[in-house]
């Protein structure tokens, strides 16, 4: 009994590590899995939970001409209040970075709504193939980029795009024209 508990410890494992880097799981362990029902219901909760916060944050991308997919603001809702950032620039970003499509994938590698590199995303702790993970660690390096820049928000939105060690060589936005582009673009739809 001891060496089928020490092998089940072992695939149970080795699944969480699948998971966290987006690869499949084993058949094992599939039937410990919720049932999406549940899944759904847990959701449906959060949901209600944040929902006026949510729909101010669809009333205020509407009004800003930008329509999210689906579930999409309210699970930048959500992570904004977890990790204390400006759901409007969370969202902001999100438009630019994918028009809120978790499917996107740049030419570079970047995946998802928040258009994580993968490189990011294992060190944020997130799978960036799925859709709540990738917002989370996405809003989730937006605060880090905010608390490394003292709160700038030019500084931090530049530094998602081209990377804090640009920001820092040139003390604020890079003069790379795709970055300057992508924060103006961030900053009219957030304003």
């Amino acid at each position: 009994m001891m060496q089928i508990e020490g092998l089940e410890n072992v695939i149970h494992r080795i699944d969480e590590l699948n998971q966290r880097f987006g690869l499949a799981t084993s058949p094992y362990n599939r039937h410990m899995e919720k049932p999406e029902a549940v899944q759904k219901m847990q959701g449906a909760q959060e949901t209600v939970q944040g929902s006026s916060f949510a729909s101010e944050l669809s009333g205020a991308m509407k009004a800003a001409g930008v329509i999210m997919p689906g579930d999409t603001n309210s699970m930048i809702a959500a992570a904004a209040r977890k990790y204390n950032v400006d759901p409007r620039l969370a969202a902001a970003i999100a438009q630019t970075e994918s028009g809120g499509n978790q499917e996107a994938v740049s030419p570079a590698g970047a995946v998802g709504v928040m258009q994580l590199m993968p490189e990011t995303a294992a060190g944020l702790g997130v799978n960036p193939y799925d859709k709540q993970q990738n917002i989370e660690g996405g809003v989730k390096y937006l605060r880090q980029m905010m608390d490394t820049f003292g709160g700038d928000v030019q500084k931090a939105v530049a530094a998602y795009n081209a990377g804090p060690q640009a920001v820092k060589d040139y003390n604020g936005v890079p003069p790379y024209r795709e970055t300057q582009n992508y924060v103006n673009k961030v900053l009219d739809i957030y304003r």
